[in-house]
């Protein structure tokens, strides 16, 4: 059956998130196990890694939440499905599933949905937007939280027939591994990144948006300073303010008021996050809203290094409290400040062992093979 099987994978745009790499990596798996792969997509960085002879892509503006696109989308994609013979088709956003949805009903082809957030809502307009997420044959949710989560609110949607699993988000640990780099390479970086002296660097990464916790990193990290009675360390927010100029101003003026702009270094990209991780000594993730997953927390254990994460959302399942990582109080800046403190202060061998707990933990779980061929064996499942 898997040489016949071919998966559609259609997601809005292929950036560097969870949900792009794992459409990414979920594409270059299948056809190392004799399935046909294609990717429908608006565009987006990752399109330039596409191996083109293993995968087919074929651009679509799926971003859209347009009505008369999704229609639109819909009916080109039912064209593809039937000129590919697709399988299975595999969606990984609200928009898109619309239009999934359609085609697959009009084309009698198994549907599959990825739960990538908690897609908040206010109103039933927005709840019965979201539904559609569970409307597929096989729903995939990326962690326990967002299992329960689908489990709590929309129940009265999942019939028999439908499947609902845990299929953890996975990384390539190969590429999240610290003995791959090499300390040339590092010290460019940090040149960089404008950091000279030989002082500790925590890294907050994640794109500059109010619920990742960027205002509260920076509150933590003076009251950090107040309790140790200096500068002892040097802080980076990587991440791009994807238009959001206002935000970031706000920050900005947030470190001026509190002194502490020659401290804080703001980042707007980094193409090798490996890197990013390698140089520095400790990785926080201070969202106030739950991560369905939060890669950040996986990827910085993969590298051996100390997490310091709100306890909420995903965190909870990816980080062991005291043994690979730390976690705060989600929404409080003094929490997070006694976890620096606490990390600034470890022991170097407590600090290196709790680095090596955290791959292990990586490896054994969360790692990019586990997931591909837990996806894979799903789809062969479904076909069957």
């Amino acid at each position: 059956m898997s040489f016949n099987l071919k998966v559609l994978q259609v997601i809005p745009k292929l950036g560097y998130g969870g949900a792009e790499t794992g459409c990414y990596d979920i594409a270059h798996y299948l056809p190392e196990n004799n399935c046909k792969s294609f990717i429908v997509t608006s565009g987006g960085e990752l399109t330039k890694f596409i191996d083109r002879k293993k995968v087919k892509l074929i651009r679509l503006p799926v971003h859209s939440k347009n009505p008369f696109l999704i229609l639109l989308n819909s009916i080109i994609l039912v064209f593809i499905i039937l000129f590919y013979n697709i399988s299975i088709v595999h969606a990984r956003s609200r928009a898109p599933a619309w239009s999934c949805l359609i085609a697959t009903k009009l084309t009698g082809r198994k549907f599959v949905t990825t739960f990538h957030g908690t897609y908040n809502f206010n109103g039933k307009i927005k709840k019965f937007y979201n539904s559609v997420m569970v409307r597929s044959d096989l729903i995939i949710a990326g962690s326990n939280f967002i299992f329960s989560h689908i489990k709590e609110n929309y129940s009265n949607l999942i019939n028999v027939k439908k499947k609902l699993l845990v299929i953890f988000r996975g990384i390539n640990v190969d590429y999240f591994d610290p003995s791959t780099l090499l300390e040339k390479d590092e010290i460019k970086l940090l040149n960089e990144w404008g950091i000279l002296e030989n002082k500790k660097i925590i890294l907050l990464p994640g794109r500059l948006t109010s619920w990742k916790g960027q205002e509260l990193f920076i509150e933590a990290i003076n009251l950090a300073n107040i309790e140790l009675g200096y500068e002892a360390f040097y802080a980076v927010v990587l991440g791009n303010d994807q238009g959001r100029d206002v935000y970031k101003k706000k920050l900005h003026h947030l470190c001026e008021r509190y002194k502490i702009s020659k401290q804080i270094k703001f980042i707007d990209t980094c193409e090798n996050m490996a890197l990013a991780y390698k140089v520095s000594d400790i990785i926080v993730s201070a969202s106030i809203e739950p991560e369905a997953f939060g890669r950040v927390a996986v990827e910085a254990q993969s590298m051996e290094k100390l997490i310091i994460a709100s306890n909420i959302g995903g965190s909870n399942e990816t980080v062991i409290n005291e043994k690979t990582g730390l976690l705060f109080e989600s929404g409080d800046p003094k929490s997070l400040s006694k976890k620096i403190i606490q990390a600034l202060t470890m022991d170097e061998s407590l600090l290196k062992t709790m680095g090596i707990e955290g791959r292990k933990n990586i490896v054994k779980k969360f790692n990019v093979e586990k997931m591909c061929f837990s996806t894979y064996s799903e789809y062969k499942r479904l076909i069957n």
